[in-house]
């Protein structure tokens, strides 16, 4: 039975779920990006858990072409893709067709030296060319430890409002990411009152149904995204156990040091930015403590001006 909430952080029974709703896992890795296992095991253990997956690789979409082939399993057809900035966006679309041509037109293009570094579009650019498929874009993650998650010091409040405005919605439980940035996730997706989404961010399958979105639709691809883009699903699950995200950490080491100097250039630049705006706040701060100081001297002497000019008049 479903929880009357929309966002529930407990692990889900996906028997109970799968026998009254359309389930799936929106947010799992390959081999083809940062995954451990292949296409066919992924599509045999979602097989076995009755739910539906989309495959959103990094930069890349050979796993979702190949998981569409699968024509016992759910598969929506994603990819998660990496914005000038270092930030990361899903996008689903409803046939895989559409992904394709996205793929070679507005993705390959673009490229750098590996899939998992940056686009050279940024993240404006890369949602108004998504616009023009018939699609469903999400913020993944968007409050987390870096600038992978939209809610960063890079975007100004009014440029946040902004981004946030042209996406569907937000992923509003990550199993790879931690307890107090997923709370803060999940208050934003109530807050927009926009789509909310949630998938295990798997990169093993261990984590395959640990994060899942339900609607009460029909199980087709087309019917599943309506529901997530007119707001009619629920999300639930837990983050991953520490160990299990040490090992997976792990598994994406590999491809974290082949994209090192990237990485390294997105971690001054955002390091950088981060300096900067906290040096901002505290300058801010302290003016305001000495102008705060500086009126509260300015009372204090009008007031005792005050009272020696009221004594005056006394006598």
């Amino acid at each position: 039975m479903a929880c009357p909430y929309k966002i529930e952080f407990q692990k889900p029974d996906l028997g109970a779920l799968t026998a009254d709703y359309t389930v799936a896992d929106l947010h799992f890795h390959t081999r083809h990006s940062d995954g451990m296992n292949s296409v066919a095991a992924i599509a045999e253990r979602a097989a076995e858990l009755n739910i539906g997956v989309a495959i959103t690789d990094h930069n890349a979409i050979d796993g979702a072409v190949e998981m569409d082939g699968y024509k016992d399993v759910l598969s929506i057809p994603g990819i998660e893709v990496t914005a000038k900035e270092g930030t990361h966006l899903l996008i689903y679309f409803y046939d895989i067709k559409s992904l394709e041509w996205f793929y070679r037109k507005d993705i390959v293009p673009f490229m750098g030296h590996d899939t998992m570094t940056s686009l050279s579009l940024d993240l404006k650019e890369i949602i108004r060319r998504a616009w023009q498929y018939r699609s469903v874009i999400i913020f993944p993650h968007p409050y987390c430890g870096v600038y992978t998650g939209v809610c960063n010091l890079q975007f100004s409040r009014g440029g946040l409002q902004e981004l946030l405005a042209m996406a569907d919605g937000v992923e509003v439980i990550n199993g790879e990411n931690l307890n107090k940035w997923n709370l803060q996730c999940a208050l934003l997706g109530f807050n927009l009152q926009k789509a909310v989404t949630g998938g295990s961010d798997g990169h093993t399958l261990f984590y395959l149904g640990k994060v899942v979105t339900y609607a009460e639709c029909a199980p087709t691809r087309q019917d599943f995204l309506d529901a997530v883009k007119e707001g009619r699903t629920r999300v639930v699950g837990k983050e991953i156990h520490i160990i299990r995200k040490a090992a997976s950490n792990s598994m994406k080491l590999k491809s974290s040091i082949k994209n090192c100097p990237d990485l390294f250039e997105k971690n001054i630049r955002y390091g950088y930015t981060v300096f900067n705006v906290k040096s901002k706040n505290l300058r801010d701060r302290m003016k305001k403590r000495i102008d705060d100081h500086r009126v509260q001297k300015d009372r204090k002497a009008a007031k005792k001006e005050e009272a020696l000019s009221v004594e005056q008049n006394d006598r």
